[in-house]
């Protein structure tokens, strides 16, 4: 079990085959395995959609609850070992999270036939509108305020020292700006399966 565990491109295709097993297993218990038509593709799709969700708000929260608060305490020189190992790791994971969440979602709506009502807010599918919206503005915000001042923060892209500053107090502003919006975007997304608002 170790050699897996120790590497998590393994652990990964490992959590993948355990999917599989039970998918088969439960689908030799019911005595029906999964059709693979449109419903098993959204399904498939939805649960894409929701591992990016987690990955993506799972690093928005950590960002938030862990590393945004605990950089104070940590001594100075430890410091760079969070700046230019840990956050460019995190924020690439955290940018692609993002991506792949709105793609995935945009591609659920489209295959269950609401993307447009959604984003027009129509009964019945504004509370995954409102949702949808603020998800799209939340990834804009990673992708286009985040992502470039973090570049600034971390020395990734060499600028002054008061522009640095400035740069790094964006980042966290906007970070706490989508971790706000985190909140009321997730009950959206859930409300919209359970009727609404």
């Amino acid at each position: 079990m170790a050699p897996i565990l120790q590497s998590l491109g393994r652990t990964v295709i490992a959590g993948l085959v355990i999917l599989i097993l039970l998918v088969l297993i439960a689908s030799n218990v019911s005595g029906a395995g999964p059709v693979m038509g449109h419903a098993w593709g959204a399904f498939v799709m939805r649960w894409l959609h929701v591992v990016s969700g987690v990955m993506w708000i799972g690093l928005l929260w950590y960002f938030n609850f862990v590393q945004i608060p605990s950089m104070p305490k940590i001594p100075d020189e430890q410091k760079p070992a969070i700046g230019k190992v840990i956050a460019p790791t995190a924020l690439f994971w955290f940018r692609y999270a993002a991506l792949a969440t709105v793609v995935t979602g945009g591609l659920l709506a489209w295959m269950n036939g609401y993307l447009a009502a959604a984003l027009g807010l129509q009964v019945p599918f504004h509370a995954i509108g409102i949702g949808m919206w603020l998800a799209l503005v939340m990834a804009f915000n990673v992708w286009f305020i985040i992502w470039p001042n973090q570049k600034k923060a971390l020395g990734i892209v060499t600028v002054e020292a008061d522009e640095k500053a400035k740069a790094a107090r964006m980042a966290m502003l906007t970070s706490r700006f989508n971790t706000m919006l985190s909140i009321p975007m997730l009950y959206m997304m859930v409300a919209q399966q359970n009727a609404g608002l």
